[in-house]
């Protein structure tokens, strides 16, 4: 994946934008104003995604590409090196993954509209 692909796919999900809240090189996406995948335009390619914190150890346990996330609650918050030792649809399932954690956590009036 590389990080068009990674910034198309992140765009086709319902009520997702994308913005630079920290610097002009930290691209983050949002769902319903909640962040949910960041990337750094300068640094070699890698995404911090949301990750449920019991998933997240596993992962880190068996994908040396996935690692806490720098600057988040690295309980929360993984960063995938995309190096190539991931496949897209890994990539795909955790952005989904990480998604739907945000979704959960808002409001169910906001929840609906999905």
């Amino acid at each position: 994946m590389n990080i068009e692909d990674f910034r198309s796919y992140c765009l086709s999900k319902p009520f997702v934008n994308e913005s630079f809240p920290f610097d002009e090189t930290t691209l983050v996406f949002k769902v319903a104003g909640k962040m949910f995948a960041v990337t750094d335009l300068n640094e070699p390619f890698a995404i911090t995604l949301k990750c449920d914190p019991e998933k997240a150890l596993v992962l880190r346990e068996h994908y040396p590409a996935i690692l806490p996330a720098w600057h988040f609650n690295k309980k929360h918050w993984i960063r995938l090196e995309i190096d190539g030792s991931l496949t897209d649809e890994m990539i795909k399932e955790l952005i989904d993954h990480s998604f739907s954690l945000v979704v959960k956590s808002l409001p169910q009036k906001i929840r609906k509209q999905f």
